[in-house]
């Protein structure tokens, strides 16, 4: 019986596989950052390496060594209608740090034609160049920030000091107030409150009864019907009739008023009188404080029309770093090193430094390209509106530009372009196709959102309300095959109510 025998050795393999170094991981990152988390990226490098410094556009040119390769702003322009060879040559300059780390990272990336479709915001075009997000104010506006409005919270708490409370009761206020959101209703529970204080829930509802007498009227409600409640205690207007309406709210928004009637036992006029007074109450009472300072979207490209035909997107510079490498310190530096380590330790920041203005010089060209092919794809919308959108992709536009899907998915994260049709998400164009009847060109599902608007906006002149099938014959007619189902989906992301609903807008005024 033979025996197995353990042993080592030595084996020559050949195989292929993908390494993402530090400084690529570096360059993906800077792709996807939006303008604002770029600047803050670009901060924390300046504190962090000696040898960056920003490029001051008034300081002295003798000052610095090397600057910075972004392009300059005539640089960054492109015409989408001129010729291949300036289209070969912005190729020819790119070397797409991105390629090589992207089949690797193929499976973590998501289409957009999805996600997108029932992401984007369907109120209007226009509402995009309102969006905001919440921030902090920019330093140096000290005098500003003194002046700023009161929040709602700050408002509360001052009422509760003055109050008369108890020193232990003052202490379940402030804790009722830091439940309360932005609208003014308090969304903690009372029985979690009371278990979190130590105390009795009796204590905590005898103090939320003092709070509900704070102003504005309403406020730490813990629904709409005891906000109006609140409200309506106030005008002395609260009665068992109200008290009825306000408990069958439901009926309300459906528009059912016989229903509504019958069970607050009250005739169509006094109906009407108690509506009109709910109208005039708020159901946010907090909305009217202030609060975080927002910020308005800074777009990264601009598209402007040509006066010699065609688009003109162009790089909007202020939102790009300018950095410089201080060469000049680095020899200073270099020169001063007196082992190994510290000249290995001075080349490696330098290596950082260089691999920095790299990658945002590349994160521009990137951007400008991916920018400039979706205007070439989607010129008919600049030119005539949103019922010209073009059914577009991520594959689309990468096989245009040779790049791969994932950094087309990168560049159009948080990247917002200012068009004369308003300021957009770089995600917007990107739409699910929506077929044919007769086997032609594909249609947008945002034209079709478009239409589907109009036909429901033109209503009411006459009277006739159209149904979902109504609207899927209209729009079959019109060469464009969609189900019911898909118009539905479509108008409740409109927030259009149903045909019905809208009948009963149409008889309530």
């Amino acid at each position: 019986m033979g025996l197995d025998v353990l042993g080592q050795r030595l084996e020559v393999r050949q195989g292929q596989g993908l390494v993402i170094t530090p400084q690529l991981q570096q360059a993906i990152k800077l792709l996807q950052l939006s303008n604002l988390e770029l600047e803050a990226y670009v901060e924390a490098e300046l504190e962090r390496n000696p040898l960056l410094s920003r490029d001051e556009p008034d300081g002295d040119a003798a000052e610095a060594p090397e600057r910075v390769e972004t392009p300059s702003e005539s640089e960054l322009s492109f015409n989408e209608d001129r010729s291949g060879e300036a289209a070969q040559a912005m190729d020819a300059r790119d070397d797409d740090l991105y390629g090589d780390a992207a089949p690797g990272e193929r499976s973590g990336d998501r289409a957009p034609d999805a996600a997108h479709d029932a992401s984007v915001d369907q109120v209007g075009l226009s509402d995009w160049s309102r969006a905001s997000r919440g921030g902090v104010a920019p330093e140096g506006e000290g005098e500003r920030n003194e002046r700023r409005e009161a929040t709602l919270w700050e408002h509360l708490q001052a009422q509760a000091s003055s109050a008369g409370l108890s020193a232990s009761d003052h202490a379940v206020a402030l804790a009722l107030i830091d439940a309360v959101d932005e609208g003014g209703y308090l969304r903690g529970e009372l029985a979690e409150i009371a278990d979190r204080l130590g105390c009795g829930l009796e204590r905590v509802e005898t103090v939320l009864a003092v709070c509900h007498g704070f102003e504005p009227t309403g406020v730490m409600a813990r629904s709409v019907p005891e906000c109006l409640k609140l409200q309506l205690i106030e005008r002395n207007r609260f009665d068992p009739a109200m008290d009825s309406l306000l408990n069958n709210l439901d009926l309300l928004a459906k528009r059912d008023l016989q229903a509504l009637r019958k069970a607050c036992g009250v005739d169509a006029e006094d109906m009407a009188e108690m509506i009109a007074e709910l109208k005039a109450l708020t159901p946010r009472p907090g909305a009217g404080f202030g609060g975080e300072t927002p910020q308005t979207v800074i777009p990264d490209v601009h598209v402007r029309p040509d006066p010699a035909g065609g688009w003109r997107v162009e790089l909007n510079t202020d939102t790009l770093p300018r950095l410089l490498v201080d060469k000049r310190y680095h020899g200073v530096v270099s020169a001063g090193a007196r082992n190994d380590t510290d000249k290995a330790f001075v080349a490696d920041y330098a290596a950082q430094a260089s691999w920095l203005v790299k990658s945002l010089d590349q994160r521009a060209k990137t951007i400008l390209k991916v920018a400039s092919e979706i205007v070439r794809q989607q010129d008919a919308f600049l030119a005539f509106g949103v019922e010209f959108l073009r059914p577009l992709n991520l594959k689309t536009v990468a096989e245009a530009i040779g790049m791969h899907e994932s950094t087309v998915s990168r560049v159009t994260s948080n990247k917002y372009v200012a068009t004369p049709r308003g300021v957009f998400e770089l995600k917007f164009f990107f739409t699910a196709a929506i077929q044919a009847v007769d086997g032609g060109a594909a249609h947008s599902a945002e034209s079709v959102r478009s239409r589907i608007k109009a036909m429901i906006d033109g209503e009411g002149a006459d009277g006739d309300v159209l149904s979902d099938d109504r609207i899927v014959e209209i729009l079959k007619e019109a060469g464009i095959d969609i189900a019911r189902r898909t118009v539905a989906k479509y108008r409740e992301a409109l927030r259009i109510p149903s045909s019905i609903e809208r009948k009963r807008m149409l008889r309530f005024g």
